[in-house]
């Protein structure tokens, strides 16, 4: 039988070839927001290892949205510019669909890179001091986030609706929104974090406005036949939380929207939250979300072996997977899975010669000899 991993899934007018997604994944390597030459190496090599899709990090929609002073950002012309450089070079070199994940860190940001500790950075040692739904601080110990005010958020609203224009500028195929890990969007979901009085606060309903507003607002910059999608925290493991009942209402409303799917994460709220990972352990927030309402799921976290993403998929847990730190430890991970799996990835020329006499159509080519 063929391989489901490897069978195409159309979303609007794009089509994927196969089913298997490269995450966003934060490089902290950004300089005033804008790409470099890392993300020219980081992005291009993921790019040729057969994948369906290769999203973009997440990607702040103004200054204040950075999780890190070197993360990337979409805010200015010089961060379009620089992140042109490295689209067109990946569009050169390879057919592979782009996303980009746009989001705002909220309370979490003004941190330090994971390898320095990530912990909240003065403004004296260059941060500045995150916003949120509510003046509560992501952790103990640290000083309260400003409390945004309405006008603010709506000014936010507006940043991630200016950033979408830029994103179809930049010819993005696809736009995912970060509404998940404990970022700004998730902090109005949360009943952990969001205390606020008013019709943004307290039930289900109004913390689920901010949220909802900004996907109507970048949905109507974002050409309709372009997909858009959005990551959640299907739970925050935390109780009296943010939790999968609750996920469920909010991709119907995204759905109703014109939302293509749900990316199906988890945590990040708070370091209070009690997590057991294990392989596959969040596939089944993609499941109940893709069977309760009928929105197209991406399951993630700790997918790791062909055998298990092929499972996933056949048997309707969820349309596609997506692999981050995966993707970093073997770049060619899309190319082993189409191997065990009887699959076909496409691939540069360049890399023909290394098709596995065991897999001999792998790359779905016409042998030619070599001198």
């Amino acid at each position: 039988m063929a391989s489901a991993l490897f069978q195409p899934i159309q979303l609007r007018s794009l089509t994927l070839e196969n089913r298997i997604m490269i995450s966003p994944m934060c490089q902290y390597s950004a300089v005033d927001g804008s790409a470099d030459d890392w993300h020219m190496i980081h992005l291009g090599h993921l790019a040729l290892g057969g994948a369906g899709i290769l999203f973009v990090e997440a990607t702040a929609v103004n200054p204040l949205g950075r999780i890190t002073p070197g993360c990337l950002g979409l805010y200015s012309d010089a961060n379009e510019a620089a992140l042109k450089r490295i689209v067109d070079a990946v569009r050169a070199n390879s057919d592979i669909p782009l996303g980009i994940q746009l989001a705002h860190a909220g309370r979490k940001g003004s941190s330090g890179t994971p390898w320095d500790g990530g912990t909240l950075i003065s403004i004296e040692e260059g941060g500045w001091i995150p916003v949120a739904p509510s003046a509560v601080p992501h952790s103990e110990g640290e000083p309260p986030p400003h409390a945004l005010s309405r006008r603010e958020f709506e000014a936010v609203t507006h940043a991630f609706a200016a950033a979408t224009r830029r994103a179809e500028r930049l010819g993005f195929d696809a736009i995912e929104i970060h509404a998940a890990h404990g970022y700004l969007l998730h902090e109005f979901l949360s009943p952990v974090s969001n205390f606020r009085g008013d019709e943004y606060g307290g039930p289900l309903e109004n913390r689920m406005r901010l949220p909802l507003e900004v996907f109507t607002a970048m949905r109507s910059e974002w050409p309709k036949h372009k997909p858009m999608g959005v990551r959640v925290s299907a739970t925050d493991w935390i109780d009296g939380g943010w939790d999968l009942a609750q996920a469920v209402v909010f991709a119907k409303a995204l759905k109703k929207l014109g939302c293509d799917w749900i990316d199906a994460s988890s945590g990040g709220i708070s370091p209070r939250q009690k997590i057991a990972p294990g392989p596959g352990y969040q596939v089944p927030f993609a499941e109940v979300i893709r069977r309760e309402t009928g929105i197209a799921t991406i399951a993630v976290g700790l997918i790791t072996e062909p055998r298990q993403a092929e499972e996933i998929i056949a048997s309707g847990k969820a349309d596609m997977i997506a692999l981050a730190r995966g993707m970093l430890y073997d770049p060619r991970w899309a190319w082993h899975a189409a191997a065990e799996l009887g699959g076909e990835v496409r691939a540069p020329r360049q890399y023909w010669r290394a098709e596995p006499r065991t897999a001999p159509s792998l790359f779905g080519r016409t042998k030619t000899g070599q001198r």
